[in-house]
């Protein structure tokens, strides 16, 4: 179902014409980004593409899960990894060369898909697109923000806010603004099509409910997608034409008013898993660690022995999934790991405890 309401207007497209369009997926932790470009990247239709990765913690997951595609129309070479950083707090470290790498690779890329972490705030990413060594060369062809529909129908951003809450409670260093609230409201504020993702597990009412708490919370008019795994028509999601960095200033956010920010209030580390010979078990671990106090997100792969291929699980609160998504590489060490992504104070002894058995 698509809720059609008046867009941005976009740059006439002679202005754009000789820039490669590049369009902004964000959205928070476990709402579906990568799942999304994923089916992008399957249906592209012949579009030569790229995609940078900005992944939050100290492995790169998202850029091997889309590594994993082995899809032609984004080659292993067109996907950059920014590991461990915020995109919007790294822009000159690690924006403008990922963007040189891509650009000079031949054949040419037609469109770049760039997917922020679940702590990113997309406004900075949006107004560096004005500084002179970028916008000569690419241009926002949208912002586009995926929203936990499941999550949302139940009246909150994320999977398990019961346990934010339990931790706000017992620790007083915690601002009284919540972050994760405010990393939600930014992301939205910023967004030129908003993708509910998740529906098929939420009802009719859920639905409503969900679509209601998103207008509440825009700021302005914004077409709303709703889909189930992340299948969007790439031609809807790409080529939006908005041009976002020539009115991103328009667009009010909880930042506008600091000079930089940090992400003082989460942490993320690995944990080394040895091949594991129960999946099942292995996920109903990865489970009850994810239901812990403060954990947001557990992500990664594991070995199963006998099996040729990488087993992934990802983990939002209470719901993990697996499944084999790719062939181990003859050269490749059959060596598990899962990021864990949570607020800041997580008992990563403990975490790890679970998590290894």
């Amino acid at each position: 179902m698509t809720i059609s309401m008046p867009g941005s207007i976009a740059e006439p497209a002679a202005a754009s014409a000789a820039r490669v369009p590049c369009t902004i997926v964000t959205g928070f932790l476990g709402a579906g980004k990568t799942t999304l470009i994923r089916h992008v990247l399957a249906n592209a239709q012949g579009r030569r593409l790229a995609i940078i990765v900005n992944e939050f913690g100290d492995v790169g997951i998202d850029g091997e899960i889309l590594k994993g595609c082995g899809d032609a129309a984004c080659p292993e070479q067109n996907i950059v990894e920014l590991a461990n950083g915020c995109l919007c707090c790294t822009v000159a470290d690690a924006f403008v060369p990922a963007l040189d790498t891509i650009l000079r690779l031949r054949p040419a890329v037609e469109h770049i898909v760039i997917e922020t972490s679940g702590l990113a705030l997309p406004k900075p990413l949006v107004q560096a697109f004005h500084w002179p060594s970028i916008k000569s060369r690419v241009t926002v062809d949208g912002v586009v923000a995926v929203v936990d529909g499941a999550a949302l129908a139940d009246g909150r951003v994320a999977a398990d806010l019961d346990a934010l809450a339990r931790q706000r409670v017992a620790d007083t260093a915690l601002d009284h603004d919540d972050p994760i609230e405010e990393v939600f409201g930014d992301q939205i504020a910023c967004a030129d099509m908003v993708v509910l993702n998740k529906c098929d597990l939420i009802g009719d009412g859920g639905l409503a409910r969900a679509v209601a708490a998103i207008t509440a919370a825009l700021p302005r008019a914004v077409k709303i997608v709703t889909v189930a795994d992340g299948k969007v028509d790439p031609a809807a999601l790409l080529g939006l034409g908005v041009a976002t960095e020539n009115d991103i200033e328009n667009r009010r956010t909880h930042h506008d008013s600091e000079e930089t920010h940090d992400h003082d209030d989460f942490a993320s580390f690995v944990v080394a898993l040895p091949e594991i010979a129960d999946p099942a078990a292995l996920a109903a671990r990865v489970s009850a660690a994810a239901e812990r106090d403060g954990v947001l997100r557990i992500k990664g792969f594991a070995a199963v022995p006998g099996k040729p291929m990488r087993l992934l699980v990802q983990a939002v609160g209470p719901r993990v999934a697996h499944h084999y998504d790719r062939p181990w590489a003859a050269a490749e060490k059959r060596a598990g790991q899962l990021v864990v992504i949570g607020l800041k104070g997580i008992d990563r002894a403990a975490i790890t405890r679970t998590l290894t058995g």
